[in-house]
């Protein structure tokens, strides 16, 4: 089991250095469409359509690593007053609750890529993109996700983690 969750961590960050590198492509392909357009005076075709499937991109695939280094927003008022006992339990059903929603969604976006792939969709741009490439984004974003869900689960689950990483009791 450690060895998945490493395997995981590792898969996680790698999705962090992938989405980066995709929101820097965006922003030298913004700075090349500025400069052609108006400093060259020429059309763009693709800039438009690389740019935002590239941000929607980084933002499936980095979820992953926002998970892992729990950089998501959250609200945690009330396991601060909970039992550790009653936190851990608490935990464990957001994990899995958060696991059931994953999986759907990767289940959906795959799905929806498929249909992508089968049909053989291509944007209605000058570009005429292929969509099932971009499209890939989110069923293997939402795919690592959910890995990066079980393995936190199997965390929490083994007492490898804390519930909601509250470590200590806070006096009272």
């Amino acid at each position: 089991m450690e060895a998945f969750v490493r395997g995981v961590r590792l898969l996680s960050k790698l999705c962090g250095y992938v989405a980066a590198a995709l929101i820097g492509c965006s922003v030298i392909v913004v700075c090349e469409m500025v400069f052609v357009r108006y400093a060259l005076n020429m059309n763009t075709i693709w800039q438009t359509d690389f740019v935002t499937y590239s941000l929607v991109a980084a933002t499936f695939i980095g979820s992953p690593y926002v998970l892992m280094l729990r950089g998501h927003v959250n609200v945690d008022v009330l396991p601060h007053y909970l039992s550790p006992r009653k936190r851990l339990w608490f935990a464990l059903f957001a994990s899995v609750l958060s696991l059931a929603f994953c999986v759907t969604m990767a289940v959906l976006t795959f799905q929806f890529w498929q249909e992508a792939w089968d049909h053989k969709w291509v944007s209605d741009t000058m570009w005429r993109a292929r969509l099932w490439i971009p499209y890939a984004s989110m069923p293997i974003g939402l795919g690592i996700l959910t890995l990066q869900c079980i393995a936190d689960l199997l965390s929490l689950a083994t007492g490898r983690e804390a519930p909601f990483g509250i470590r200590t009791e806070r006096a009272k």
